[in-house]
């Protein structure tokens, strides 16, 4: 008869001391998760111009539906927060995604420009708690001293779903309708919610396949006192005000990229559907390189300096200003490959950003991270409002691009000044 896995936990005593994959594959099924909600939130960015055909939407009421996503995504990254700290990463995740994945299908099945207002407007709803949720999830299953490697590769898988997002609804567009491509994809994530139930545990101590050197090298605090303690919501919203304000910043140029850039080669450079997916996955594949590299930057500085303010701030402002830079010629130069170069290296430093400033919040609040982190995020949600309306509305009023754009720039700029007086090293105490 075979011996027992050590890592089986009968008892504490039964536990192996050795570590085992047990928490990187949480990790994983986190990055699944961003990768699949990034399919289901940008895809609509990609159709977009089949579905404005179909249904003649003009670019201003196109930029309603994107931002119709983000009015209750930027709530419940309040309020998402919350349920994460006090029901669980386990049961909230879930219920996100088979909401995102109902909402989804329901966008194949819309009708006309209210009915797909308001299935973007569900997906906001599932898809609005999910990140503070994992951010909860990382903060228990991975060690602090990866924080900044986690929250960048989970985002830099994100940018993958963007990146793929663009051949994957191309391919499917080959023998089925831009509906039926929200209905196969929407079903998939449906499926990574069945897998979340079966695997996670709130409480890395009750998982099955645990082991005392996994524990040992966990963070310390347990996630059973999540249902009893209070989170003082305002002077923790205080501490975390310049971390949403830099994201708002943040925020603001990467809903340029998830919602028009598509349409920006279509139309700016008369592409085809085929060749808008090809440089469109070009320029947002560089963001997966940015979003995994910016981790790695960011806990490479702190390990050699040991200066939390050194390791967050410097890779936010390089980002900050590469962006910036990089999207001026994008409006001075009329040129595909000028632009598709730049759009390129732009998102590229943008995404730098990602994972410093996720990691701020578990830096600041480690014990409110799903909290603090939605309270981040909201500025992300409330630029979602404002930047792709306002891109739609400026296209059809100008005919032109150049206005949007500038307006990125400016905030970029902003958020560098923003991003240069933020303080991760001073930790929260409530």
């Amino acid at each position: 008869m075979n011996k027992p896995f050590a890592t089986m936990n009968t008892g504490k005593n039964s536990q192996s001391p050795l570590p085992t994959k047990t928490p990187r594959n949480v990790l994983i099924l986190l990055c699944l998760l961003y990768l699949l909600l990034y399919i289901d939130r940008v895809n609509i960015g990609i159709l977009a111009p089949l579905i404005r055909a179909d249904l003649g939407l003009s670019n201003t009421q196109m930029g309603m539906v994107f931002s119709a996503f983000s009015i209750p995504y930027a709530f419940f990254q309040l309020f998402g927060g919350w349920l994460a700290d006090r029901f669980g990463a386990r049961l909230v995740l879930a219920t996100c995604c088979v909401i995102a994945a109902i909402s989804t299908v329901l966008t194949g099945l819309t009708g006309g420009f209210i009915s797909l207002i308001a299935a973007r407007i569900a997906l906001g709803f599932g898809e609005g708690p999910a990140f503070p949720t994992a951010t909860r999830a990382m903060s228990t299953w991975t060690p602090a001293e990866k924080w900044g490697f986690a929250q960048g590769i989970t985002h830099s898988c994100a940018r993958i779903g963007n990146a793929i997002t663009p051949p994957l609804v191309a391919g499917i567009l080959i023998f089925a309708s831009w509906r039926t491509s929200f209905i196969l994809l929407g079903s998939i994530t449906f499926l990574w919610s069945l897998a979340w139930l079966f695997y996670f545990r709130d409480d890395p101590k009750t998982h099955k396949s645990i082991s005392a050197g996994d524990l040992a090298r966990l963070p310390k605090p347990a996630v059973k006192e999540k249902t009893k303690r209070k989170v003082p919501y305002l002077r923790l919203a205080r501490h975390i005000l310049p971390v949403t304000m830099v994201d708002f910043c943040y925020g603001w140029t990467l809903w340029l990229f998830l919602s028009w850039i598509p349409t920006f080669f279509f139309e700016n450079y008369g592409l085809n559907l085929r060749d808008t997916a090809l440089f469109s996955a070009g320029v947002l594949f560089a963001g997966v390189i940015g979003d995994t590299l910016g981790g790695i930057l960011s806990d490479s500085i702190l390990r050699r300096t040991g200066s939390l303010l050194i390791a967050r701030r410097s890779v936010l402002v390089l980002g900050f200003s590469g962006a910036a830079l990089f999207l001026i010629p994008v409006i001075l130069i009329p040129d595909l490959t000028v632009s598709a170069i730049c759009l390129s290296l732009a998102f590229f430093f943008a995404e730098l950003i990602v994972a410093p400033i996720w990691a701020v919040p578990m830096d600041i609040a480690p014990r409110y991270a799903g909290s603090a982190s939605g309270m981040m995020n909201f500025g992300f949600g409330l630029a979602g409002l404002v930047s792709p309306a306002s891109f739609g509305y400026f296209v059809d009023l100008t005919g032109s691009w150049v206005m949007p754009f500038i307006g990125s720039i400016l905030l970029l700029l902003i958020g560098a000044i923003l991003a240069a007086r933020l303080r991760p090293d001073r930790q929260f105490t409530g």
